[in-house]
């Protein structure tokens, strides 16, 4: 069901308020939100129980220090106590879809609540304008209602938010969640676009059932064209850079293998990962054996191999929320790399990340068939 969500004070505290009721109303037993830091230069997921730290919900903040995808399976994987709702942007919902295909997140008892990305700012810089005094969400919901998302002057959205070509829960092939929150191409001064898969939660919400307005549709599209226009830009650059082993390297040529990369990206799910053990941790003989043969070995060894291993592992489930681009302290466009080779095994083999919870991961499924086509002549 579609309708319109009327505005109670603001977008952000009406949100707020039906995250309330959800918790309230026993919709939900706990609730996984945004909510502010206690010094309010950062928005963190939380698990909530009581409803009155709902009031330091901050659900439109464009910011993401984490992935609350992960926090999902984290609160889920090996059984809930009772029903959750998640408050999850779109690359996060994707990511709650890729993990529950490896058992890592249980959306069977999970209610899930999407909201339309407006962008979000690197920590650091979400911190700084905190600092000053400026509110982020104002301008951001400005400009949605001219049907635009652009981030606030002398500001840069991150990189990976760019070419996000699925910011909108529910719209192309995203996944649509139990109740997606709309604010593009509406006057969200006094209304919110909202779907909600269920008719008797759409009546009980207060849902005024309506059609989709033009201004939205269309604004969704231009948003959409737009971040794929840069999205292939961006692959363009990437190959034209990188077309054998060497230019590969060169590509993490400064990598200092903290493996941060790794540690904040929520498709890296496995439990036993063979870079947290000691295989990599090779005796001092091994190096000296290495440096007579090859003339010289680079320390801290194994870097490109760390990088081609992740690739080979979940670069077809890559949902691009961009957290590893975040987390490199020397600046290596880590998510352009892994969604550019992404989208070649994606294309592939017909595979969108997060579009159905149903769909087989690719890395779980063999068929006989499959790849036939390579080193035939085109």
């Amino acid at each position: 069901m579609h309708g319109w969500l009327t505005v109670q004070e603001n977008a952000q505290e009406t949100i707020r308020r039906l995250l309330e009721r959800l918790l309230t109303e026993g919709i939900v037993d706990a609730l996984l939100a945004p909510l502010r830091t206690p010094d309010g230069r950062s928005v963190a997921p939380v698990l909530v129980r009581d409803p009155a730290l709902l009031e330091q919900a901050a659900p439109l903040a464009p910011i993401m220090a984490v992935n609350a995808g992960t926090a999902l399976g984290q609160i889920t994987a090996t059984g809930a106590s009772g029903r959750v709702g998640a408050v999850l942007r779109n690359c996060e919902l994707r990511t709650a879809v890729e993990l529950a295909k490896v058992n890592q997140v249980r959306l069977d008892d999970v209610l899930l609540i999407g909201i339309d990305c407006l962008g979000t700012y690197r920590v650091p810089d979400y911190a700084h304008m905190i600092e000053n005094g400026l509110d982020p969400v104002a301008p951001a919901l400005a400009a949605a209602r001219q049907g635009q998302v652009a981030p606030a002057e002398r500001s840069m959205f991150r990189p990976a938010c760019t070419m996000c070509e699925r910011p909108i829960p529910g719209a192309g092939d995203s996944y649509a969640p139990h109740i997606a929150l709309g604010l593009l191409g509406v006057d969200n001064e006094r209304r919110l676009w909202i779907s909600v898969q269920d008719a008797q939660l759409a009546g009980q919400l207060g849902v005024e059932t309506a059609k989709e307005p033009e201004t939205r549709t269309r604004a969704v599209q231009s948003l959409v064209a737009a971040r794929a226009a840069e999205r292939d830009r961006r692959f363009a650059a990437f190959g034209e850079r990188v077309h054998d082993p060497i230019s590969l390297m060169a590509e993490f040529s400064t990598c200092i293998r903290c493996q941060n990369c790794m540690v904040v990206c929520p498709i890296c799910y496995c439990k036993e990962c063979i870079f947290r053990t000691d295989i990599f941790d090779h005796s001092s003989p091994r190096y000296w054996d290495w440096a007579e043969r090859k003339g010289g070995v680079r320390l801290p060894s194994d870097t490109l191999l760390f990088h081609v291993t992740r690739l080979l592992h979940m670069a077809h489930a890559c949902v691009g929320c961009g957290m590893c681009s975040d987390a490199c302290p020397v600046d290596i466009p880590v998510a352009d790399v892994f969604r550019a080779v992404g989208q070649r095994v994606q294309q592939n083999f017909d595979y969108t990340p997060g579009r159905d919870p149903g769909e087989e991961m690719i890395i779980a499924t063999f068929r006989e068939d499959e790849l036939g086509s390579l080193g035939q002549p085109e």
